[in-house]
C-alpha cells in the first residue's frame, strides 16, 4: 500500500499539537492528530465539505 504524503496545518503552530491532512490514492482524505497518530479518520473529499460546511453554519449541536 502506498504512503500517504501528510500536511501539517498552518495553524497548528511549532508545537507538538498538530493536526495533519493527507489524501489517499483513493482520494479519501485522512486526518490525523500528531499526539494519536494512530488513530486516522478517513472521508470522502465530498463528506468532508458537507461536514465542515455543517460545522461553519452552526447547524451541529453540542452534547
Amino acid at each position: 500500500m502506498p504512503t500517504c504524503q501528510w500536511w501539517k496545518s498552518s495553524y497548528s503552530g511549532d508545537g507538538s499539537n498538530c493536526v495533519c491532512v493527507a489524501v489517499a490514492p483513493d482520494g479519501t482524505v485522512r486526518l490525523g492528530d500528531s499526539k494519536a497518530p494512530e488513530t486516522v479518520v478517513a472521508a470522502s473529499a465530498h463528506a468532508l465539505r458537507t461536514f465542515i460546511g455543517a460545522v461553519v453554519a452552526g447547524r451541529l449541536g453540542r452534547s
